[in-house]
């Protein structure tokens, strides 16, 4: 695998640790900056708001340049951002640095994904995007415990501090290992929009969206599913988390491996995985252990989806797929916000803690049934391709008949 794309994971890493470092330096945050808990926990949704609506903004504007330079500016935005939440004298300069890391993230995996699709023979372009997002879940591992005990044992602005540091290697690996397409022809903008056009390319948005979300349904409100009802003491919400954790990287880079191979088939197996682990988890949350293997196997089998979503959306937008691979982290991003109301709403209409498991599936299984019909879809375009192919020569025989 090529040395670049190992230097898009160093700063998907950077990027993963800078998402999700913040909600464990909130009661720090607030307390330094004087506001209440409610208020600093705004920092996650104006983050969320700069990915979603920020990357493929910026994506747009940008679209004329080579994807390296993309990239860089990125990254320079990624360091600035992280930078004023380090020095932030006040918490508007800290929303506003996190915003400007916001709009690197939305644009930057989607961007990152393309190149790492380019850089590699077409039939290990699924793996090369697992790469990618192997810095993401990482961060999840290693990157987001870390930056939260130097918060706690040191102060916050050092996270941020530590952040920006990744940034600025990640902005060198850039410079010396991404390599410059001298014959890259940038796609007009009118291009970029063009492929929305596409209703295959609105499916594989759609797949994002759903399979993501699903994960994040029950995700979102796995501290009190794992307290109180499975009985596990706060203290081991860490552990549990760095298990989850686990299954991300091994359910990303497994993902990446079989897509390549067949890639609607392994998100059918993916989605459909994601939707038993689900019900399961309704009943093995009753039992501690049971409960800790399944919580990893719910990492495993959503983040299994992810290479698989993201090379489909590449081969949709074929001939201009930058902004529309930028899309696809906006998708993913507004996934997990529908997924995360819906199951809020569901404890809030007073069905348990359990609700969550059962909203995540029942997007995973509306994600299995788009997933179906685009492959559907993809058969029936196949066939009509090849039946044309078949046609032309008997047509070519009888019109030189005719003319005799």
């Amino acid at each position: 695998m090529p040395l670049a794309v190992f230097a898009l994971m160093i700063a998907s890493f950077g990027i993963g640790t800078t998402e999700f470092v913040i909600m464990g330096l909130l009661p720090e945050v607030a307390a330094d900056m004087s506001v209440s808990l409610t208020r600093a926990g705004l920092l996650i949704s104006g983050y969320a708001l700069g990915v979603v609506f920020g990357g493929p903004v910026f994506t747009a504007a940008a679209s004329r340049m080579p994807r390296k330079t993309m990239l860089l500016i990125l990254m320079v935005l990624f360091i600035i951002g992280n930078a004023l939440a380090a020095v932030a004298p006040a918490y508007w300069v800290l929303m506003v640095g996190r915003v400007f890391a916001a709009v690197c993230h939305g644009a930057f995996l989607g961007i990152g994904s393309v190149v790492a699709a380019d850089l590699v023979d077409r039939d290990r372009r699924s793996r090369a995007i697992s790469l990618v997002f192997t810095g993401l879940t990482v961060a999840n591992v290693f990157g987001a415990p870390m930056g939260t005990w130097i918060g706690q044992s040191f102060d916050w602005r050092a996270t941020f501090w530590m952040i920006t540091a990744i940034g600025v290697v990640s902005l060198i690996g850039l410079i010396v290992l991404v390599p410059t397409r001298r014959n890259e022809t940038p796609a007009r903008l009118r291009d970029e929009l063009g492929v929305f056009a596409r209703g295959q390319v609105w499916a594989a948005l759609a797949i994002a969206g759903l399979s993501i979300g699903s994960l994040f349904a029950a995700f979102s409100y796995i501290s009190p599913l794992m307290t109180e009802v499975a009985g596990f003491s706060s203290g081991m919400l860490t552990p549990l988390l760095v298990l989850f954790g686990i299954g991300l990287v091994a359910g990303n880079l497994l993902g990446g491996r079989y897509a390549d191979r067949a890639q609607v088939a392994t998100l059918l197996t993916a989605q459909a995985a994601l939707v038993a682990v689900l019900l399961v988890f309704t009943l093995t949350v009753q039992f501690q252990v049971a409960a800790a293997a399944t919580l990893m196997l719910l990492g495993g089998a959503g983040f299994a989806t992810v290479p698989g979503f993201m090379t489909r959306v590449i081969d949709k937008a074929a001939g201009a797929p930058t902004l529309a691979s930028a899309v696809a982290s906006s998708a993913a991003n507004a996934g997990i916000a529908v997924g995360s109301y819906l199951a809020g709403a569901t404890i809030d209409a007073g069905l348990g803690y359990t609700a969550p498991l059962w909203v995540g599936a029942a997007m995973a299984a509306v994600a299995f049934a788009v997933t179906f019909a685009s492959g559907a879809l993809d058969r029936r375009g196949s066939l009509a391709r090849a039946a044309g192919a078949a046609a032309e020569p008997r047509l070519a025989g009888s019109s030189q008949g005719e003319a005799r």
